[in-house]
């Protein structure tokens, strides 16, 4: 037969090697007896191989897939035979999913072609996962531009409600043609006119024509960056003046003017030369004394750069949120007094004790203290506390021994008086100046001074009737 006479369609194909042209065509191709078992399997590339598809051969091919591709196997089974060869033939394609080593499924499109003795069927497979990660990478895209959607539609909704409800007097301004775009209800108040008349009208027709000129030199220096103060412009009546201060900011690709109109008399208007809120704020957090500020339970709520400093902490969110007697007092007693004492209203002054650091050491302080509420009325209690500790001892300091006489004269005594008298006498005297001490540092309260001596309240009030220190309750004489 001559060439020409050569009929060239596939059905007249022969290859010599039918795996390999199954092979080249599809990922995997598994060869199906009647029964759908598995009897040979072709697979191309590592990718696949990884299935362990090798231990497929011998077993059903349902087993090797998972439990909701099963009914599409079968279906792929039957309608194998349900379709004449040749290759103009349509068939079906159906999703499969296989088990992985890896854990995660792997899905296969397959589609079944009966091939050689009757009841022996092809099927062809082609590797979905890259399909399906692009798909992934779609919906996860559409997700986050619906959470992005969703996050400007809150923004602006909460926008809005701020806008309209605050009650200071706003102008949205297009910094380009210099036109209103924008107006809250407190601006239509001050102007005088309705939303609809100010929207798309020039902001220096709302202003008397005197002032229009000030007006632009402010919006220019604020557009320029330049660092202005509100200026005191007259309204377009003539009859009020008014503090209009702007700022500007970006929305897509337009620049626009925020303008604030402060009314004379507005009661958030502040003198140009009262100190700012953070100004304040860095002035107490600089303070060379130490500065904290408690609830009434006496838990630390803020404490500057000193106190931290103080107490040999690191980091100042290592106190927030502590008692403050954890560092602060002699014993429990010097807290209970001081918050006892503040809480009912009343300061303290220079109240002695110590600070207690987180390495042990302690330092000698002075206590100042008051107590006050916040904008939300909750209270508060304020303490500054002074480190004295470097503090030189006054005159009558330095000259007193602390036990009522120097110590030469004590060893004078030796050989006249007996040792028991001594020690009698000096031990006499040390409690008498204790016991003078904690009345002092709890302002004469006989209950919190017994509590910081380790004494009954009894047993106190037997002690300064002995010493003649104040008066005592009459149950004390019994």
């Amino acid at each position: 037969m001559s060439p020409s006479k050569i009929r060239h369609s596939f059905a007249t194909l022969e290859p010599a090697n039918p795996a390999s042209l199954i092979a080249a065509a599809a990922d995997v191709a598994l060869l199906l007896d009647e029964k759908g078992v598995i009897r040979d399997v072709a697979v191309a590339g590592k990718d696949m191989a990884a299935l362990g598809s090798s231990s497929w051969v011998g077993r059903r091919w349902t087993e090797t897939v998972t439990v909701e591709s099963r009914p599409k196997v079968e279906a792929l089974l039957q309608s194998a035979g349900a379709v004449p060869p040749g290759p103009d033939s349509a068939r079906t394609w159906r999703h499969v999913n296989h088990p992985s080593r890896e854990g995660a499924s792997v899905p296969v499109l397959y589609a079944t072609v009966p091939a050689g003795p009757p009841g022996q069927v092809v099927a062809i497979g082609r590797d979905l996962r890259e399909l399906a990660e692009v798909q992934q990478r779609l919906i996860a895209a559409q997700q986050s531009l619906e959470r992005d959607y969703l996050r400007l539609r809150q923004m602006e909704a909460r926008y809005r409600v701020l806008f309209q409800a605050v009650s200071e007097a706003l102008l949205i301004v297009d910094a380009t043609t210099l036109k209103v775009v924008e107006a809250n209800p407190a601006a239509t108040e001050v102007f005088g006119e309705s939303p609809r008349k100010l929207v798309g009208r020039p902001i220096a027709d709302c202003f008397d024509p005197d002032s229009q000129r000030a007006l632009r030199t402010l919006l220019e220096n604020v557009r320029s960056q330049r660092r202005t103060e509100a200026a005191r412009l007259r309204l377009a009546s003539g009859a009020v003046g008014v503090a209009v201060s702007a700022a500007t900011f970006r929305q897509d690709s337009q620049t626009l003017f925020v303008v604030r109109i402060t009314p004379p008399g507005a009661t958030d208007a502040e003198p140009a030369s009262a100190p700012s809120r953070r100004a304040l704020l860095a002035a107490v957090h600089d303070a060379p004394d130490a500065l904290a500020v408690t609830d009434p339970t006496g838990r630390i709520l803020y404490a500057n750069a000193s106190f931290v400093q103080l107490v040999q902490a690191e980091f100042v969110e290592q106190v927030l949120g502590q008692p403050i007697d954890r560092w602060l007092g002699r014993s429990g007693v010097d807290v209970a007094v001081l918050l006892s004492t503040v809480r009912n209203g009343e300061a303290v002054r220079l109240f002695p004790t110590v600070m207690r650091a987180q390495d042990g050491g302690e330092t000698q302080v002075e206590i100042s203290a008051s107590s006050g509420a916040g904008d939300d009325a909750q209270p508060w209690l304020g303490f500054l506390i002074r480190d004295v500790g470097r503090r030189l001892p006054t005159t009558s300091e330095r000259v007193t021994t602390g036990i009522g006489r120097p110590v030469e004269q004590l060893t004078e005594l030796v050989g006249r008086v007996p040792l028991k008298d001594i020690v009698s006498e000096t031990t006499d005297l040390i409690e008498q100046l204790c016991i003078e001490a904690a009345l002092k540092l709890t302002r004469d309260n006989r209950a919190a001074a017994a509590e910081m001596l380790g004494l009954s309240r009894q047993s106190l009030y037997v002690k300064l009737r002995r010493y003649g220190l104040g008066d005592y309750p009459a149950e004390a004489q019994d």
